[in-house]
């Protein structure tokens, strides 16, 4: 039943697609969405994995799971993250890999909704940390498409793994065009 609501909104109402390689299988990765340009990124993405019927994670500040607000995070996908400068975030975030049999931690490799030039690298070495595949999400407003990729398995070659997980976003645009990602073609 909700399956069918989310299907309505998102393609009847709203006008989008979804085109996803299969990751029911996949049970542990990180998956990168790009361009995240709006907060409308956010319920996109939650009627996206409603419709899919998968769990997707996200990691927050730990002062913002406490009671109530704390009950919605997590049952939103939520895991609290310790941010605290003595810690690592790679090894916290490939410890909570660790710890579950099903996370697939949904990142923003630009670090914000405005333009960036180039990602941040966290999402890399948390996957080659945890041993984890890497899922490109393309979040295409200009088509309305919102596009689930191959997994792709760093190698530990950072320049060239970005090279060519950028080349998904070629010709993409996010909800606020101008502050679409970029990449440099091959």
């Amino acid at each position: 039943m909700k399956k069918s609501i989310y299907q309505f909104i998102f393609q009847k109402l709203m006008g989008w697609e979804i085109k996803a390689n299969s990751i029911s299988e996949i049970k542990k990765c990180i998956v990168i969405c790009v361009p995240h340009t709006s907060w409308h990124d956010f319920y996109l993405g939650v009627f996206s994995r409603g419709i899919l019927q998968e769990e997707f994670n996200f990691v927050a500040k730990k002062e913002l799971f406490i009671f109530p607000l704390g009950i919605y995070f997590k049952w939103m996908g939520g895991a609290p993250l310790n941010r605290q400068k003595n810690e690592n975030k790679v090894d916290s975030i490939a410890k909570i890999f660790a710890e579950k049999e099903v996370f697939r931690l949904a990142i923003a490799p630009e670090g914000t909704r405005k333009k960036v030039s180039e990602w941040k690298t966290g999402f890399y070495y948390i996957a080659l940390k945890a041993n984890v595949p890497i899922i490109p999400v393309v979040f295409d407003h200009g088509n309305k498409i919102l596009t689930y990729g191959k997994p792709f398995y760093p190698t530990g070659n950072i320049k060239e793994d970005l090279k060519i997980l950028e080349q998904n976003y070629i010709d993409v645009l996010g909800r606020i065009p101008e502050y679409s990602f970029t990449p440099k073609k091959q």
